[in-house]
């Protein structure tokens, strides 16, 4: 199961810079001048989780097997991308293909670095990529708005249930709000999902600022944190800079710089928990000798279903799901100490799998 988050923003901000960091390789270029990123670069993290280490020292496993996101490095869009100037076009459909989106602002001063509008205003910055995705989305559904209210007309039942759909995400966007904005009843969540908007996807907001306000922030992330609230979207404070020194380290002398930095944590580490709190996502894990392995799912799902991330086979032959609550696993010392204290449970197909779960899944090809 794939989940993308695709890292956006004007020119020069520092994307590419922060793609590389978080996939520790030089796959995309990072230089002064406009779209020197045409085609999106994608690259696996992966997610960190203190949990894994424990389960995996309990249970005496050789390796760990972190689970993953895949982070999408998309060209900078620039004012009239809707239109398709700067290949707008083009980097606009990159962005249709992923689940949530990280807009990069620029958040620092450097006279060195060029800003496309020769200004540094992160606020106006996020202003205008997310008006170019809202025109975007806005001329996508007044074209298969036409259609629809053919096939409404004659009475077909999905088209009248997606023409609704429809109907509410243009009355945001025609008053300058996105898509994300909608309230929706539980049924009508997943088929305004596959209307695929831009601007319905989840939004965090990363303020790149320079090393000294990596810790606590500046004037210019503070308005950014500001406007997240403000549309219900998530932000986070990063220093690009100090990001792409840490993934030359290795993991003591990580520890070691962050220290002489005054910072309890990297700033890609909190990207990527977000990012993954983002997409709705949660973690269970599987044990044995030779290995500990996290594995995502979409929160709510079965235990059928969190089999299937394993392998499909899991899923079509699913018997039950022994489950070992994450706490309880600690608690009595491993898989055996949780049976023996009647803390391992076997659950059947209704079983919603939590975030934490020690799963051992019976099945039958």
């Amino acid at each position: 199961m794939g989940f993308k988050c695709g890292i956006v923003g004007l020119p020069n901000v520092g994307k590419s810079t922060l793609f590389n960091a978080l996939t520790r390789t030089a796959a995309a270029q990072a230089e002064n001048y406009p779209f020197c990123t045409i085609e999106p670069n994608e690259g696996e993290v992966g997610v960190p989780d203190e949990r894994l280490d424990t389960i995996a020292k309990i249970g005496k496993s050789a390796r760990m097997v972190p689970t993953r996101l895949t982070f999408v490095d998309i060209a900078g869009l620039v004012r009239g991308a809707s239109k398709g100037e700067g290949l707008g076009n083009k980097f606009l459909a990159n962005i249709r293909e992923v689940d949530a989106i990280a807009h990069v602002v620029r958040c620092f001063e450097d006279g060195n670095v060029t800003h496309v509008e020769g200004r540094i205003d992160p606020v106006a910055d996020a202003e205008t990529i997310n008006t170019e995705l809202m025109l975007a989305d806005l001329e996508s559904l007044e074209k298969r708005r036409e259609a629809l209210v053919k096939k409404a007309r004659g009475n077909d039942k999905e088209s009248i249930q997606t023409l609704a759909l429809v109907d509410i995400a243009l009355e945001l966007l025609r008053d300058g709000k996105p898509a994300r904005a909608a309230t929706l009843q539980d049924d009508q969540k997943r088929p305004f999902q596959r209307l695929n908007l831009m601007t319905s996807k989840p939004v965090l907001y990363v303020c790149n600022v320079e090393e000294d306000a990596a810790a606590d922030g500046n004037e210019w992330s503070k308005k950014i944190e500001a406007l997240a609230e403000s549309e219900g979207a998530r932000a986070v404070v990063i220093s690009a800079d100090i990001e792409a020194e840490l993934s030359q380290l290795d993991d003591d002398e990580r520890v070691e710089f962050l220290e002489t930095l005054g910072l309890e944590s990297a700033g890609l580490d909190r990207l990527i928990r977000i990012g993954y709190e983002l997409l709705d996502l949660i973690t269970f894990f599987t044990v044995g000798p030779k290995e500990a392995r996290a594995w995502t799912i979409v929160k709510g799902s079965r235990a059928p279903r969190a089999a299937a991330a394993i392998h499909t086979d899991f899923e079509r032959g699913f018997i039950r799901a022994q489950t070992i609550d994450y706490n309880d696993f600690l608690a009595c010392d491993g898989e055996q100490g949780a049976r023996d204290a009647g803390k391992a449970r076997d659950e059947g197909k209704d079983y919603v799998v939590h975030d934490g779960d020690v799963i051992l899944f019976k099945f039958a090809v």
